[in-house]
């Protein structure tokens, strides 16, 4: 009988429906609202740009007030500056266009021949065949095809009707939305850097609730990475600008001074911006000179400059800069374009980091973080584990192989496989995990360990997938797979007086798995480390091998996984070991819990060192062999 879910209570229902609705009103009023929110938006992010500059001036001497003024009234003289410079370069090169009529004429009629001239001459010679074939008779008459060709008119400015006046008229109405812009954008930052701490200050009291502490250090902390960031990227767009148009003006392209600017501008746009203005720089080159080289300088130029700033230059000042997933940035700025138009295409990167920054801080916004932020969703122990039940051993290895570049197979035992074992172990004691998960998994984890291990198996790759279902205990089976490589002792017996080091489970499950990672990490730093049982000890001691030699072990590790449990079990093998092998070095290897932290009793004389790691228990052995 089919299972019937439960209905969901009203109450929850309700509050679905109420998210439903307020995320509504808030686009309603994001949209509707763009003609005030706009400059208020911009004038916010304006000021986490100018509070450093202001900050420095009140360190000079000047007050607060004082400040506020000089910083905006040089922030507008800029700005002023720049428009005037693009706006004469622009005219500049609307007045230069008509010199560069017979190039551009000549270089449309070289691609209209190069392509529409060719599809035009193949359909030309389709159609004399076809009409040939049609027809079948003497007076077949041939196709022809006369290509239109192009006009052109000579570009011009528009002119304006009637007298002065209205030319006077049509241009303060052009510049009249702008400006109020412009205005508004001016006096809400002159009052938002004023009452700057006042402002924090509210909002550290409307989010704080109980906890004034924690949230003055979040605020804190998300104004000076807010500021850093955008400080950062308008130095670099700036430096961009400043290089692309000494490189334009190097190679001789003309208003080289308006494609830097251009370029420093749409920088802010992410991903394609620069490359916008590289394609209208490169329309220009194209026009200007009748070959080809000027363009490709041009665009040469345009991707030296942004690779290298992109992969030498960001990294350094702000580490890939956003802390926005590539996926985030372009979503958002389509859906800030959509809202705002190209006003939101500029802002979109800023606004969607304040939102991530947010998130980050507020608990009730963490999901913004999580779908917005380039941090991991899952830990590294929470994707082995996910991929491990998924069987994707390749995807596995590779974030390893990432990880094993900077640190130890040590470290990654210790912060990955560990932890991502003992999640398998609370799934499977619950009994969440499905038999066909768990021989996903089981394939999965002897095909990463044995290739981060190094210990190559001898079988075919299907053939170990199926040995591995059959054989429950993966830490016998990769013990196994040593045993046909170098035999039942995993190597000579014939070796160096002290060269052995004896890695020993004690006799449980888990033990065993870890015991042979164990012994693959010590085998990375090639020491010769041997997995074996207390029974193998035993047979060991009563078979007789003439070419073992004495006293080969040096070092006897001693695994318990499960401290709390196991660790009379644990002492009571050290005790015995200590007895079998007097001058060895015992140490027993105790690794950590993810939900508990045991509190072990003192350890008796029968063992010389506890590790709690298998880095520390690797750097016991090293300590060993290399004094």
């Amino acid at each position: 009988m089919p299972v019937i879910p439960e209905p969901l209570p009203a109450s929850h229902v309700s509050h679905r429906a109420l998210t439903v609705i307020a995320t509504g009103v808030v686009l309603a009023l994001l949209y509707f609202g763009k003609d005030v929110l706009v400059p208020v938006i911009l004038a916010m992010i304006l000021a986490l740009l100018m509070a450093p500059f202001v900050r420095m001036l009140q360190r000079i001497g000047l007050g607060h007030a004082y400040a506020v003024l000089v910083a905006v009234l040089l922030l507008a003289l800029f700005a002023t500056g720049l428009m005037t410079v693009i706006g004469s370069q622009i005219v500049h090169l609307a007045g230069s266009l008509p010199q560069y009529e017979m190039t551009i004429r000549a270089k449309v009629q070289l691609l209209h021949d190069v392509t529409i001239g060719r599809l035009q001459a193949m359909r030309g010679e389709a159609g004399k065949l076809i009409n040939a074939l049609g027809t079948r008779s003497e007076g077949a008459g041939q196709a022809t095809l006369t290509p239109m060709a192009p006009s052109y008119a000579a570009p011009g400015l528009p002119t304006l009707g009637g007298g002065p006046w209205d030319a006077i008229r049509s241009v303060l109405s052009s510049l009249w939305s702008p400006l109020e812009t412009a205005g508004i954008v001016l006096v809400v930052l002159v009052f938002i850097l004023l009452e700057y701490e006042s402002l924090r200050d509210r909002f550290i009291r409307v989010i704080g609730g109980t906890d004034l502490r924690a949230t003055t250090v979040a605020i804190n902390d998300a104004g000076q990475r807010l500021s850093r960031f955008f400080v950062s990227q308008f130095s670099v767009n700036f430096g961009v600008g400043l290089a692309i148009w000494l490189g334009l003006a190097a190679i001789g392209l003309p208003n080289a001074l308006l494609w830097g600017a251009l370029a420093a501008v749409l920088r802010f746009v992410p991903y394609v911006g620069v490359w916008l203005a590289a394609l209208l720089a490169a329309l220009l080159a194209a026009a200007v000179t009748p070959g080809w080289s000027l363009m490709l300088l041009t665009l040469g130029l345009f991707a030296a400059v942004e690779v290298i700033v992109s992969q030498l230059v960001e990294p350094q000042l702000y580490g890939h800069a956003t802390g926005l997933s590539p996926l985030a940035v372009v979503v958002a700025a389509i859906f800030w374009s959509w809202l705002w138009g190209p006003m939101g295409l500029v802002l979109s990167t800023p606004l969607t980091l304040c939102l991530v920054v947010a998130g980050r801080h507020v608990r009730s916004l963490t999901l913004l973080e999580i779908l917005l932020g380039d941090t991991p969703a899952l830990t590294m122990p929470q994707r082995f584990y996910q991929r491990a039940l998924s069987g994707d051993s390749q995807e596995i290895i590779a974030a390893a192989r990432e990880f094993l570049r900077q640190k130890s197979f040590a470290r990654y035992c210790d912060v990955v496989l560990l932890p991502a074992f003992q999640l398998a172990q609370m799934d499977l004691r619950q009994g969440t995990i499905n038999p066909d998960q768990l021989r996903r998994a089981r394939s999965a984890v002897v095909r990463v360990i044995e290739t981060l291990g190094r210990d190559t198996p001898v079988q075919p790759r299907w053939r170990r997938r199926t040995s591995v279902l059959d054989d429950d205990n993966i830490g016998h089976y990769l013990r196994q797979q040593r045993e046909q490589v170098s035999g039942r002792w995993q190597g000579p017996l014939a070796v160096a007086p002290g060269s052995i080091v004896l890695c020993i489970d004690i006799g449980v499950r888990e033990d065993d798995l870890l015991t042979e990672v164990l012994v693959r990490v010590l085998r990375e730093l090639h020491i010769d480390a041997r997995h074996v049982s207390m029974q193998d000890v035993e047979d060991f001691a009563q078979e007789h091998h003439p070419e073992a030699t004495p006293n080969a072990v040096s070092m006897v590790q001693v695994v318990i996984a499960d401290a709390t449990n196991e660790w009379e079990r644990g002492d009571a093998v050290t005790r015995e070991l200590r007895q079998r092998f007097a001058d060895a070095t015992i140490v027993t290897v105790v690794l950590p819990n993810l939900l508990e932290d045991p509190v072990l009793p003192e350890t008796g004389p029968h063992v010389d060192a506890v590790a709690k790691s298998f880095e520390e228990a690797a750097q016991y052995a090293l300590k060993k062999f290399m004094p």
